[in-house]
């Protein structure tokens, strides 16, 4: 299926170079393939694999190779001076294509600048608009039973599916995260995944989940860090014009892989913030232009489940429901507010309407034409 960035990280690729990042198994290595069939004399080098690390080492690829990629090389010590050092001297005609399991802008505080020398792209799960786009259209229960990973997404049946999603669960505690850094704690940490996979969609509390799994709130805290950093989980964290004052708030927290998460209506919330923060993170890799994923909460307790922003500035607030028709009164509220657009996605709607500036729309059919939502 063809991935809806590749056009764009192509055009990047005559310019600079490029970091594609992602979860594991989203389709990076795929995708990085099927744009090497665009060059003539491609290569591609994966540090985990002991012969290439041997040719990173020493540099010592084909002088005409038009497109070099490194694949894991942020699991190299000072992989930002070597790149750098390789993009310095690298002949015009060869382009460069960085992927890696890891989000890349994680590593920016250790070594040397790359400022300006690279071009963002983040690979994420199928989302409904990727499908639709490429002649594969799903329905709703589909994507809510599979997640949007390749493998699972793509299986003959639900038994494949449940297969693969037990291997990659474990394959992430056990093997990358003890990669990304030294972790003794395994064992809580699986605890924790677990925890949170019924907590989606509520605002977190570092010291509840503390006191359930016996370790203090600060690891609790850099645990959630590391999962993100590895793209198994995001948080959401409320609007506030104080970037600092917003990050002290209490985040929602949502799962990369929406078939992990447990209760039925958090896995439609599940599925709305994946689909959407895909669109901007698309939208923000091709024009630079800075977008978020928040969600709105006054101290008096009212609340919408989503605040889509661009450069800091509130565009369009998001509410899910199951299978309500009427118009939430908090997304009336906000919407009033704020002076913006509101959008209640619905999982089971007959019919669509607007009401005072608020769409309702029936969420997967929404999601598939996200596109041509020029709001944001």
């Amino acid at each position: 299926m063809k991935r809806s960035q590749s056009e764009k990280i192509l055009t990047d690729l005559k310019r600079k170079m490029v970091f594609l990042s992602g979860p594991r198994q989203v389709g990076k290595s795929w995708l990085a393939m099927e744009l090497a069939k665009n060059f003539s004399k491609p290569l591609y080098l994966n540090w985990d694999n002991g012969q290439d690390k041997e040719i990173v080492l020493r540099q010592a690829w084909p002088s005409d190779s038009d497109l070099v990629i490194f694949d894991e090389i942020h699991k190299m010590p000072s992989w930002k001076n070597y790149l750098k050092g390789v993009y310095d001297t690298k002949r015009n005609e060869t382009a460069i294509l960085v992927t890696g399991s890891a989000r890349l802008e994680t590593f920016r505080q250790s070594g040397d600048s790359l400022a300006g020398r690279y071009f963002r792209h983040r690979l994420l799960p199928f989302s409904p608009a990727e499908t639709k786009e490429a002649g594969e259209a799903a329905s709703l229960s589909h994507f809510l039973e599979r997640g949007g990973f390749p493998e699972p997404f793509l299986a003959k049946d639900e038994t494949d599916a449940g297969r693969w999603r037990k291997f990659y669960l474990d394959g992430l505690i056990r093997e990358d995260i003890l990669n990304f850094e030294n972790i003794r704690e395994l064992k809580a940490m699986n605890l924790l995944v677990n925890l949170l996979r019924n907590r989606v969609a509520s605002p977190l509390s570092y010291t509840s989940l503390s006191e359930d799994i016996g370790v203090s709130p600060n690891t609790i805290k850099r645990f959630i860090e590391i999962l993100e950093a590895l793209y198994i989980v995001f948080r959401v964290y409320p609007h506030h014009r104080s970037i600092a004052r917003s990050i002290a708030q209490q985040p929602k927290l949502y799962f990369f892989d929406t078939a992990l998460v447990e209760d039925p209506g958090a896995r439609l919330e599940n599925h709305v913030a994946l689909s959407i923060l895909k669109e901007l993170y698309i939208r923000e890799d091709a024009d630079g232009l800075g977008r978020e994923l928040r969600y709105l909460r006054t101290k008096e307790g009212k609340e919408t489940d989503f605040l889509i922003s661009v450069e800091d500035s509130p565009r369009l607030a998001v509410e899910v429901k199951t299978g309500e028709r009427a118009i939430s009164p908090n997304l009336k509220y906000f919407c009033t507010r704020y002076g913006m657009d509101g959008l209640q996605l619905v999982g089971d709607l007959r019919l669509e309407y607007d009401e005072n500036g608020i769409h309702v729309r029936q969420a997967q059919r929404w999601l598939e034409a996200i596109r041509a939502y020029k709001n944001f």
